[in-house]
């Protein structure tokens, strides 16, 4: 049965407060096997009959809804994707301070952005800050130089610019999840 890892959006943050046991719980009845979370809150790893991810993300968002009473959006991707999101992020290793993964993000969106509304990203943030953006395949890769609370590229930013819900995991992180997916 293929590995899989959802990474919720706006979990623990404002008032959606979920114990990661109390999701293990509930995606456990819902006949996900063996659900883990790792690394921090709004990762979780399970096992399930070979689906594509996009089916999983609306499947898991559901279920958060409907036991716990509020929105969020699943980025789920196979071991593969997750392997991508690592590999293929142009700033992973070569972040401008200092290489500092902790500081280099993959946003998992919700759906491909379209290139020209990421062009209007990129035209609007244009010496707003010093991140560098990259697009993805449903993702963007970002180098957040002077770290995530300093910047000005927000996701409310980000999220209006590309009419696209997303998550984002730093490297680092998403290092430890791939080695638990093993």
């Amino acid at each position: 049965m293929p590995r899989y890892a959802a990474f919720f959006a706006s979990m623990n943050v404002g008032g959606n407060r979920l114990k990661m046991t109390d999701l293990r719980d509930a995606l456990e009845r819902e006949e996900l096997e063996d659900v883990e979370t790792v690394v921090a809150s709004g990762n979780v790893l399970f096992s399930f009959d070979e689906r594509p991810s996009d089916g999983l993300s609306e499947m898991l968002a559901f279920i958060v809804k409907d036991r716990f009473g509020f929105d969020t959006f699943a980025a789920v991707r196979s071991k593969d994707e997750v392997r991508a999101a690592i590999e293929d992020n142009p700033f992973h290793g070569a972040g401008k301070n200092g290489g500092e993964d902790k500081r280099v993000h993959t946003l998992f969106l919700d759906g491909a952005a379209d290139p020209d509304q990421f062009g209007v990203l990129t035209a609007a943030y244009e010496g707003r800050g010093p991140e560098r953006i990259a697009l993805g395949d449903r993702c963007l890769y970002v180098d957040f130089v002077e770290g995530v609370g300093d910047s000005r590229l927000t996701g409310p930013f980000i999220q209006r610019k590309l009419d696209r819900r997303f998550t984002a995991r730093n490297m680092a992180s998403l290092k430890r999840i791939l080695e638990k997916m093993d």
